[in-house]
């Protein structure tokens, strides 16, 4: 397969007594300023640097916002515990399209991006939301909660996309990570969404542990190595990434023969910098690698939605 390098699985066999936590649950405003420091710095140099830096100040705004709304109204302990019996994710994706949470969140995360340099598409579509009608409004929000967004409009679902970021890492920070459980193969225990990729830590108790993460609320959650996301074969799982003359790859493409499927894979011990859904959106080289095979993507990021 031209340009690839064919790698074989890492098992990397780990010695601890204790399993690492299932569920890493996000800070939002840590979160989202790590995000912006991680994009920023990605956007140094390249041919996706202006969308990179441009990414960059859209986080710091997510921050910015986190930090001022006053704590979220829970979701509540009832329906986190119906969620548990029945391995279902607590937060309701549906019923979070019309949350007030939500629609309090929008408005300030709008203002928050005026300031923030954009291209004159990006200016038009927030120009455009900050006047919306509510019909239209409730139809992209049902679009960005489905993780389906039209590419006739991107920039618009890519502002809601990242509003509705906020308030879910915000719902998703007050729950207990200990009370969740595992829903599906490759699904977030929190919200249900699938991931934009995953992460082999090296932190403290997790050493070596494999973590998908999420886009949509910023939960992270422990998958077993060599298994795909998508399916959970663990038959024919193997590794691409493009040649680099010998040297270990940070992020690899992890594919599945079974179901034809592949989602990226970063490894901390390569580079601790490494952030899931910044680093997704800066190796968009490797996208455009797999798009010439049969594999299908199978994570999900909005920020990568048109490339």
């Amino acid at each position: 397969m031209s340009g690839f390098e064919s790698i074989q699985p890492d098992p990397s066999t780990i010695g601890r007594l204790l399993p690492p936590p299932f569920a890493v649950l996000p800070d939002p405003r840590r979160l989202f300023r790590a995000r912006a420091e991680r994009f920023a710095a990605l956007g140094q140099a390249g041919d996706l640097s202006p969308y990179l830096r441009f990414l960059a100040g859209l986080c710091e705004a997510q921050a910015a916002v986190a930090d001022t709304l006053p704590p979220p109204e829970p979701i509540p302990a009832a329906q986190v515990e119906r969620a548990r019996e029945g391995k279902m994710p607590p937060l309701d994706r549906n019923a979070f399209r019309d949350s007030p949470g939500l629609r309090a969140v929008i408005g300030p995360f709008l203002d928050a991006m005026v300031p923030v340099p954009k291209p004159q598409p990006a200016q038009d579509a927030l120009e455009w939301l900050r006047r919306a009608p509510e019909e239209s409004m409730r139809e992209m929000l049902g679009n960005v909660v489905a993780d389906a967004i039209p590419l006739e409009a991107i920039p618009q679902h890519l502002f809601l996309s990242a509003a509705a970021q906020i308030e879910a890492a915000r719902l998703a920070s007050g729950l207990d990570a200990a009370k969740l459980v595992p829903v599906e193969m490759g699904v977030c225990p929190v919200c249900g969404g699938p991931p934009a990729a995953s992460l082999v830590v090296e932190r403290p108790g997790a050493e070596g542990a494999r973590y998908a993460a999420c886009a949509f609320c910023g939960t992270q959650w422990n998958e077993v190595r060599i298994k795909c996301l998508a399916c959970g074969s663990t038959k024919g799982v193997g590794y691409k990434a493009p040649d680099e003359g010998g040297a270990e790859p940070a992020i690899k493409a992890e594919t599945c023969d079974s179901c034809r499927s592949w989602v990226k894979i970063l490894y901390h011990r390569h580079n601790p910098s490494l952030e899931p859904v910044a680093d997704d959106v800066a190796s968009l080289g490797l996208d455009l690698l797999m798009q010439g095979t049969e594999y299908r993507r199978a994570g999900f990021d909005p920020f990568l939605i048109g490339y």
